[in-house]
């Protein structure tokens, strides 16, 4: 089984370009060792030809080996503080001006040298003014209360250009965070390679996110943009530092620069996934409620005659005229039950291990979580629509996530504080789903008069007890 998962870290891709990219490097040392035999025996037909032969397994190491080196290598760059790095431009211009150069050596042509010094010349004010643009500029961003999944995120981002001379031009500023203290696949890493390995490989990624494009930031002035961002899915995002880069003027380099900022915690909430029926479902029940007692609520029960010690603001008047004796109205009792959403946020323990371990790492890579199956997020996305409808009817509610109750309450700031618990739950993955639910979910097989209990889950009817389903409105994720 560990070998199995172990194998399971290398994909295809990365088998072939092992295996070819050892067969062209190997193939290429020994054709040169025949070159350099030919050369010391003396035979210059078999020393031409194996040096012919060796720049065709150069070109094949260019085309199969240098490539995923160079990306891998990209990546790895991208962690680090580095000042700047090449780009495509730039790299295409130091090859002209080695191609230029050592053309204008064989040749000796002035035209060439005057070239190549034009060449090093755009090189040289290109790597100089590129850093100075990023001299002395400050960033900030101010971000809303509430952020949900899925919907734009309005963010004012300001850059500051403290220079006293020149203006800054063609920055882009970007912020840098963590979405979780390690990899979604730690757990599985951690149990199939050693522990000095698996500690490195279960780092979580340090996400990028673009924030804006500064045009022109004239001098000694601060320019404030507002954008419209989209957070993919829910979750935390726990801001380290902010980058602010440019390819002015010239795009041979891409300078950058890390600003510190203060350490701060985003919570992305779930998105909302509307459900109608369970909704019409508990308005039937409560309206049953509120017709078969009286109370202090708002909707006409019956009338009735006054009697003495009524409240006089309670005389209909218009009725009292057509019976020609005093008449008072009654109003039904408000449904002053509570609502409990239960979350059971076990799955099938078979639809992790379906999942491709390099698959998930890479997809961690580039901001995607795997390990969230698509059937659990839209049970979380079930319970915040609830959360939301009950909160606006100003409902007295409280979550519980696999017996781990909340505190109940109304309003929109208990909305809040439920939707964050929820933004950061994630699966509990079982072998057996048929198994009883946890004991702490032992309250709902219990009749409380004075609650609606929802039950969202992944467990079929027959895999839950019986008296849960009398007791609670299952909701299947």
């Amino acid at each position: 089984m560990k070998f199995w998962r172990a194998s399971q870290l290398f994909g295809t891709r990365d088998l072939r370009n092992a295996a070819v990219g050892s067969v062209v490097v190997f193939g290429g040392l020994l054709l040169a060792g025949i070159t350099i035999f030919a050369h010391s025996m003396g035979d210059t037909r078999i020393a031409g030809i194996a040096a012919i032969a060796s720049l065709v397994f150069v070109l094949l190491i260019l085309i199969f080996v240098v490539p995923p080196l160079a990306r891998n290598a990209s990546r790895e760059a991208s962690q680090m503080n580095l000042p700047f790095e090449f780009t495509a431009g730039g790299a295409m211009m130091l090859g002209l001006a080695a191609i230029v150069g050592f053309s204008a050596w064989n040749t000796g042509n002035n035209l060439l040298f005057l070239i190549l010094s034009f060449i090093f010349a755009a090189v040289v004010i290109a790597f100089f003014a590129g850093g100075y643009t990023l001299k002395k500029l400050d960033v900030k961003m101010r971000f809303p209360e509430t952020i949900f999944a899925g919907e734009e995120t309005h963010i004012f981002v300001s850059l500051t250009n403290r220079k006293l001379f020149l203006p800054s031009y063609s920055v882009v500023a970007e912020v840098r965070g963590k979405e979780r203290e390690e990899s979604v696949a730690a757990e599985q890493i951690r149990e199939i390679l050693p522990r000095f390995v698996a500690d490195r490989l279960t780092r979580p990624p340090l996400m990028r996110r673009t924030l804006d494009h500064f045009v022109r930031i004239p001098r000694n002035e601060t320019v404030e943009t507002r954008t419209a961002h989209v957070f993919p899915s829910r979750g935390r995002f726990l801001i380290k530092d902010f980058e602010i880069s440019t390819k002015f003027p010239f795009g041979f380099f891409r300078h950058r620069r890390r600003l510190p900022a203060r350490e701060t915690e985003l919570i992305v909430f779930p998105k909302f996934d509307p459900i109608t029926h369970a909704l019409d479902d508990l308005s039937l029940e409560t309206g049953r409620l509120e017709a078969t007692r009286r109370g202090l609520g708002q909707d006409l029960y019956a009338m009735r005659e006054y009697r003495p010690n009524d409240d006089l603001r309670r005389v209909d008047w218009k009725a009292t005229a057509r019976s020609t004796q005093l008449t008072v109205r009654e109003f039904s009792a408000e449904d002053d039950k509570r609502i409990n959403i239960f979350l059971d946020t076990r799955m099938p323990s078979s639809i992790r291990d379906d999942l491709n371990l390099r698959d998930v790492i890479e997809a961690e890579q580039k901001g995607t979580n795997l390990v969230r199956p698509e059937r659990f997020e839209n049970g979380v996305s079930m319970v915040a629509a609830l959360l939301s409808c009950f909160a606006k009817e100003q409902v007295e509610m409280r979550l519980i996530i696999d017996g781990v109750a909340g505190e109940s309450g109304v309003g929109s700031r208990h909305l809040h504080d439920s939707l964050k618990r929820l933004a950061v739950v994630e699966p509990q993955f079982v072998d057996d789903m048929s198994r009883e639910l946890p004991n702490l979910l032992a309250e709902l097989a219990e009749k409380d008069e004075k609650s609606h209990n929802f039950l969202i889950t992944a467990a079929s009817e027959a895999e839950i007890d019986p008296e849960i389903i009398r007791n609670a409105q299952v909701i299947s994720m």
